[in-house]
């Protein structure tokens, strides 16, 4: 029996998330492959809060972003 656009689109996205999975966990994923990640995830509406001692908390942590107290601090002109 011939697949349903809605199937086809199923195994397109499954096949997508498996390689992108399978490169990253595998070591082999290039900065391109990172970022094709993130895209799709943030297309798919998947975000993250990052829980204490996570990898998440880790990449935030290391981002070099202010904090939100320095923030607000310059937003006060202190």
């Amino acid at each position: 029996m011939a697949k349903t656009k809605e199937q086809k689109l199923e195994s397109l996205f499954d096949l997508v998330c498996d390689e992108l999975t399978g490169r990253i966990v595998s070591g082999e994923a290039t900065s391109t492959d990172i970022n094709v990640s993130r895209q799709f995830l943030k297309d798919n509406g998947i975000t993250a809060t990052p829980a204490e001692a996570s990898p998440l908390e880790g990449l935030v942590n290391a981002l070099p972003f202010p904090s939100s107290d320095e923030v607000s601090k310059v937003a006060e002109g202190n």
